[in-house]
Parts: C-alpha cells; structure tokens; sequence
C-alpha cells in the first residue's frame, strides 16, 4: 500500500544519490573550493544542507535535539553547539572564511542525518502528517507535511548545487 511520503522519500533518495555521486572522487581542495569569493563550497553547501535537514526532522517536526548536538557533531567541526546556526544569513566573508573539517567527519555528519530521516520518514504516521505546527517565518499554522515539502525543496536546491559544482571543476560525476 503506498504512503503520503512516498514521494517525499523517493525526492530525499534521488537527491541523496545524486550528492552522493557528486562528492565522488573530490577531495577536500576540490570540496573547499569556492569559484569566486561570492559563492558557496561543495563543503560549506553539504554543510548546510545537513544542518537544514537535521533542523527540520528534529527541532522542527519533533520537537527533540538535533544530532549536531546530541551526537557531537558540532565538537567534530570544531564549531558551537549552536542548533539554529545552519548558515543561514551568513556573510560572503563569513562563507569565505569557514574552515570545513576533514571530508570524513563532512560526509560522516550528511549519512548521520540521511539515516535519522529514512527513520523518521518511516515510521511517521497519517495523524502526524496532519499535525499542525508553526514554523517561522510563516507565523500561520502549517501541516507536518507542507513543511517537510519546504525541507525536500530545500535538499534538492542545494543538492542541485553541489552537482552543478562538481560538474564545473570534474565533470559530471554525479551523472549516472
């Protein structure tokens, strides 16, 4: 029998499968490395999208610790506990100067989080997708599901990215 998030889950796994095939064969130098001084790294894009994700299925929806915290994944990255800090807002300067972490502790973070979401995903039920929650910064009542909608949009941008880059310093890698 097919779910409400069928669809929601098969977005997250196309798109995982494409960032996974995107980060495939780039090395910490390639995954650092901005094209100018206005954009955004494959590190710091996988950085965010992470945080983003993590933020929606745990603070957002659940109400619980984000594993950024709860795992110690912000000590790892060598930066504050901080669970609303997931780049938003930051300053071309602030971008510039971030220091990724080794590339195992990047892509160790995003399968953390790939796998609380596939869990999550999996056992939430028809109630809950209805359940009605306020998420800024729209102050009127949204259900569970328009705003997993919003997270799956926001995965798929920045995974749309990270490809788009890959492509532009490798080649298409992340094309199968």
């Amino acid at each position: 029998m097919a779910s409400p998030v069928d669809p929601v889950m098969l977005a997250m796994e196309r798109n995982w499968e494409m960032i996974d095939g995107a980060l495939e064969g780039l090395d910490e130098a390639a995954m650092a490395r901005q094209p100018t001084d206005q954009c955004n790294s494959v590190a710091w894009i996988l950085w965010h999208l992470t945080r983003v994700t993590d933020m929606f299925i745990h603070t957002r929806l659940r109400d619980l610790t984000q594993v950024w915290v709860l795992e110690g994944w912000h000590e790892k990255f060598g930066m504050p506990a901080d669970p609303e800090d997931r780049g938003v807002g930051w300053s071309a300067a602030q971008v510039a100067s971030w220091n990724p972490p080794a590339r195992d502790v990047q892509t160790a973070y995003y399968e953390a989080v790939k796998n609380h979401t596939r869990e999550f995903l999996a056992n939430i039920t028809t109630e809950e997708l209805e359940r009605e929650i306020v998420m800024g910064p729209v102050p009127e009542p949204r259900t569970v599901a328009t705003c997993m909608g919003q997270m799956v949009w926001d995965t798929v941008a920045h995974g749309g990215q990270i490809a788009y880059l890959r492509g532009f310093f490798r080649g298409m890698g992340w094309f199968r």
